[in-house]
């Protein structure tokens, strides 16, 4: 999180000039998300000590929307922390699995499916890793991890050690992909920061820096980081680590944070990216077969366009500009602009976030999580932003920064230009907090993309969609055969009015967290969509019929759509 002494000077200068092109967001008619208190929803997050003086504090954790009971609607699974209590652990908190009613209603079942851990959990990414038809959640912690396999029952049966997968250590987000093609998944760990809690000194004994002459807690620079893992599935309930043997290693302990899966180079298979935490973030090609060779400074993706190191916190993938090929889009620190890595094919990516009206606007907040959605169907992705400051002392500074920070949407124009517009008085998108982890879904079956914001020591938000159309839309859910059941990377090509949309099946990104699996296309002013295609992570290619917009369809590798509106 870039903590450490620095010179102000340039700094502040640079805020002098970007004040200006800061004034002029677009105004809003339009309530975007209203704001949901579900009574029954009674989660908390507990990460630490109100004060943050150990950077173990900061993280938060993250949420994952998990049709768990196969229902066909997503269900809520938080992810929570621990107490420092005089700089010692205090395992009181739990996670919370919520099951979804309808109308924004839900019920505490965690009990009743066999979890609730009291350790310090950090992220969650969900996974069907058996192909048994019921998707599978892996935790990570302080601590080892957790694989809990879903027994399609309603209940969860905690097999990490037996799977081989708990992973020791601080660990932050995962992503399940199918690296090397045979049809399951494979599973990506991130970890961040060697910390033994055992020798976290107690209060005023902690090593303290200065950030723009605010008293801090220091960290990651300076502190030891831990090696990323990949794990591979071996078909039996098992996986072994293949990190070195895929090319997938961090021999120099980089601080991993964010992750997100996607075919970057367009050649047919799953690539990594990860953001990394004040030193380069990694871009993982893979060659087919699940080797994979880091191309981040060779591919643009690595720093800044300044060609600086950045405190990358969370990420996501998507056609940002209509031109088919996905984009990256990276949160970082406060005074330091969010990336935009625009692909422009041939391996080469540029950071376009100043032409793409992006800079400024980020410069003060400081990102977490981020996930692009079409909130409004007009047929391009917007991007949502989390922020929170990790310092509760900027409050008392003059950097035009708070701890408590609202969150951001910046709107596509349709060529990967994009807006930040006032807020509706009555906008929920208009509360602050110190947020963290967000993930986004269709909580209500209304065939709009609502959200789950998670905010450090607080209650999350639930922000409900106002804006999608009863009928400007079309999703799909898609189930392999021969590939892995998830069908994690799928390319869905949708055509309606002439316009061409691609989008990728990835819940991974974002921060800490997992979104819905299924697809999402807003399709404005379409009465049929003339083309849908798929290439599947098999390699498989179909070609579907018309379809009419504002149903879900459900898609199954080999057989096309099961049934077509």
């Amino acid at each position: 999180m870039g903590a450490g002494v620095r010179d102000s000077a340039p700094e502040l200068a640079l805020l002098l000039l970007l004040l200006p092109a800061m004034a002029g967001a677009q105004g809003s008619e339009s309530v975007v998300f209203r704001e949901v208190r579900p009574d029954s929803v009674d989660f908390v997050n507990t990460s630490g000590e109100p004060d943050k003086r150990y950077i173990v504090s900061t993280l938060a954790s993250g949420v994952a929307l998990i049709d768990y009971d196969t229902d066909g609607d997503l269900d809520l699974y938080f992810v929570n922390g621990a107490a420092l209590v005089e700089g010692r652990l205090e395992e009181v908190a739990s996670d919370r699995l919520y099951r979804n009613e309808g109308g924004w209603s839900f019920v505490d079942v965690t009990e009743k499916a066999g979890l609730g851990d009291t350790g310090w959990g950090v992220g969650a990414a969900v996974g069907d890793i058996d192909n048994d038809g019921d998707p599978d959640l892996y935790v990570t912690r302080f601590g080892r991890n957790h694989l809990y396999l879903n027994g399609g029952d309603g209940t969860f049966t905690e097999a990490g050690q037996r799977a081989g997968v708990a992973e020791p250590g601080w660990s932050t987000s995962a992503a399940f992909f199918d690296a090397d093609g045979d049809g399951d998944l494979d599973l990506y760990v991130a970890k961040y920061i060697d910390i033994d809690f055992e020798a976290i000194p107690p209060p005023g004994k902690e090593p303290r820096c200065q950030w723009f002459g605010v008293d801090i807690m220091c960290g990651p620079n300076g502190l030891p980081g831990l090696r990323d893992v990949f794990f591979l599935n071996q078909g039996n309930g098992t996986f072994s680590d293949e990190t070195e043997a895929a090319g997938l290693s961090d021999p120099t302990g980089s601080y991993g944070l964010g992750v997100v899966t996607g075919d970057f180079d367009d050649d047919g298979d799953v690539d990594l990216y990860v953001a990394n935490d004040s030193v380069p973030n990694f871009l993982y090609r893979n060659d087919g077969a699940g080797g994979f060779t880091e191309t981040a400074f060779l591919s643009g993706v690595a720093l800044s366009s300044d060609g600086l190191e950045q405190a990358g916190m969370g990420v996501d993938a998507g056609d940002l500009d209509g031109d088919g090929r996905l984009d990256l889009f990276v949160t970082n620190f406060s005074h330091e602009p969010n990336n935009a890595y625009f692909n422009h094919g041939a391996g080469l990516f540029v950071d376009g976030a100043g032409e793409a009206s992006m800079h400024a606007s980020s410069w003060f907040a400081l990102g977490w999580g981020t996930r692009m959605v079409d909130f409004d169907h007009d047929g391009d992705l917007d991007i949502f932003v989390s922020n929170g400051h990790v310092y509760p002392g900027v409050d008392q500074s003059n950097l035009n920064t708070r701890y408590h920070q609202a969150n951001q949407i910046f709107w596509n124009d349709g060529a990967g230009t994009f807006t930040e517009r006032d807020l509706h008085p009555s906008d929920g998108l208009g509360l602050v907090a110190s947020s963290r982890s967000v993930a986004f879904g269709d909580l209500d079956e209304d065939g709009d993309v609502d959200g789950v914001v998670i905010n450090i020591d607080a209650a999350p938000y639930f922000l409900d969609n106002r804006l999608g159309g009863s009928a400007d839309w079309i999703r799909f859910l898609a189930i392999g055969r021969e590939s892995s059941r998830d069908a994690i990377g799928a390319r869905i090509t949708v055509v309606a009015e002439g316009v061409r949309q691609v989008r990728e099946l990835h819940p991974c990104g974002s921060f800490l967290s997992s979104s819905d699996p299924r697809v999402h296309f807003g399709v404005p002013g379409a009465t049929q969509i003339q083309d849908v295609r798929v290439r599947w992570p098999s390699g498989r290619e179909e070609q579907l019929g018309p379809m009419k917009p504002g149903y879900e369809v459900i898609l199954l590798e080999g057989f096309g759509a099961l049934s077509i509106p």
